[in-house]
């Protein structure tokens, strides 16, 4: 009944974690895209009460969500293993979390102006607290009157205190904002912001910065070049500033360099768990750059003109697709590098370098496809925050939701006659062909797992699946740009 539990709630955690942001991170964001953000601010609401107005709104959808596994934890609970204290821990460490990361998406969303900035961000701050939750929650499985206390004093007073700090500058800020009078368009001057940030400094001039983030031209366009991806990589990803892009690459810097040191460096076997945390940075950060690229377009009413300039159907989606796909890999090459540093300076990497490209093969693809579905919902939505909650979706259900599967399958039904097939059909998450690339012997000398066993024909038919989703996806996107009313409309 404990497996079963544990079960449940690290599902309904891992979901609220994901699905949080998406109702919370457009809270104030919606109201500038609306254009209604200064009608707000100037009706006698005090702005506490518009952000717990907000916060309540937003998350009164996901008490439906916790709720929901309540009458099958309970018929657990006859079955011994798990005391009703712990369940009501469980709920409670739960609501807290729903309700600080409600909080944080709302502040996030206070800072920017697109909620697809505002939902990235609060995606990546919010990752660190569930990945300590998961492994909190599993580690302590074992202990279970210490993870009763933990639940019912430590997880509160730390959710109490994040909500609080937050509310109150969220109040702040929206008591003194600086963006009224610009109909909630902060203007950006991109000089002045490299002189001011704190933290990380952007130069787009320089290298590596140019890679994700070309500084905007100041010259006329070459002959031969495509005007769609010159717009998209140097005026339309940054136009409202580099903040977005300077948390994302210190946040997802400050994850990785401790399970970079314990995954890669101490315990070498673990290496497809750092892989996995790229996946995951990706699976986050991907969509953001491609699902507005086309619904942009139809939110100002420029995609009708657009669609009747001489620039081909082809050479709109590979400027729109590359723009995209270069912010996001690049961004992802940046946690992919510690591995490859590992190769050179940990000896066990030696003879186990066809896992090593195995993994990097895994992660470009992975890139390419989070793009493709992306920008595959841009072209068939009208709101680029329907295009980006249908992208997510879409991810996560390739992605995830065979590995949800096959735990379910080998944890209670190891021995059932479908358990293969379960496994195989994994074909579809990089996750699971990431487990599946055997390791050398010198590693895999300490465990059994099946990441060291290994399942080259797992790989072999992810590889094979992937290539031709995406060759799928960018024929129908070509199609629907052919037959041009169905893009426009």
């Amino acid at each position: 009944a404990r497996n079963l539990v544990d079960l449940f709630f690290v599902g309904q955690y891992v979901l609220a974690a994901l699905m949080t942001p998406s109702f919370a991170a457009g809270a104030i964001t919606g109201e500038k895209e609306r254009k209604t953000y200064e009608l707000l601010l100037a009706t006698p609401l005090r702005p506490s009460a518009i952000v717990a107005g907000k916060l309540i709104a937003s998350l009164t959808h996901l008490a439906v969500l916790v709720f929901s596994s309540l009458p099958i934890v309970m018929l657990c609970l006859p079955l011994g293993g798990v005391s009703f204290y712990e369940v009501l821990a469980a709920y409670l460490g739960l609501i807290v979390s729903v309700i600080a990361f409600g909080m944080i998406s709302v502040a996030c969303s206070s800072y920017f102006h697109r909620t697809a900035a505002a939902l990235v961000v609060s995606y990546l701050l919010i990752l660190p607290f569930a990945l300590g939750g998961v492994f909190l929650w599993r580690t302590l499985s074992d202990m279970g009157q210490f993870r009763l206390v933990l639940t019912v004093s430590v997880v509160p007073a730390l959710g109490a205190g994040v909500v609080i700090a937050l509310f109150a500058n969220t109040c702040r800020r929206l008591l003194y904002p600086p963006d009224v009078g610009s109909e909630g368009k902060e203007v950006v001057d991109l000089e002045q912001e490299a002189r001011e940030a704190v933290g990380l400094v952007i130069q787009r001039d320089q290298f590596p910065d140019r890679l994700f983030a070309p500084a905007r031209r100041d010259s006329l366009l070459p002959d031969g070049a495509n005007p769609v991806y010159d717009k998209e990589i140097r005026s339309e990803i940054f136009s409202q500033g580099t903040l977005m892009l300077r948390v994302v690459i210190q946040v997802s810097m400050l994850v990785a360099i401790p399970l970079m040191a314990g995954c890669l460096y101490i315990w070498p076997k673990y290496a497809p768990w750092y892989v996995s945390y790229v996946l995951l940075f990706n699976m986050l950060v991907g969509p953001v750059f491609s699902a507005g690229t086309v619904t942009s377009e139809r939110e100002r009413q420029t995609l009708d003109l657009l669609l009747t300039t001489p620039i081909t159907p082809w050479q709109i989606l590979w400027g729109k697709l590359i723009a995209g796909l270069r912010v996001s890999s690049v961004l992802t090459t940046f946690l992919v590098w510690p591995l490859l540093l590992a190769c050179l300076m940990v000896s066990a990497y030696w003879t186990n370098i066809p896992a090593v490209g195995g993994y990097l093969a895994i992660v470009l693809l992975s890139c390419v496809t989070t793009a493709v579905i992306a920008l595959f919902c841009s072209v068939l939505f009208h709101k680029t925050s329907i295009s980006l909650m249908t992208a997510y979706l879409v991810i996560i259900v390739l992605f995830c939701a065979p590995l949800a599967a096959r735990f379910f399958a080998e944890g209670f039904f190891p021995d059932h006659e479908a358990t293969p097939h379960v496994v195989r059909a994994g074909l579809t998450s990089p996750f699971a062909a990431t487990f599946a690339i055997p390791l050398d012997v010198e590693i895999a000398a300490e465990t059994a797992s099946p990441a060291v066993e290994g399942d080259w024909p797992l790989v072999a038919n992810f590889g094979v699946f992937t290539v031709g989703l995406n060759l799928a996806l960018l024929s129908s996107m070509i199609w629907l740009f052919n037959v041009r009313w169905r893009v426009s409309q």
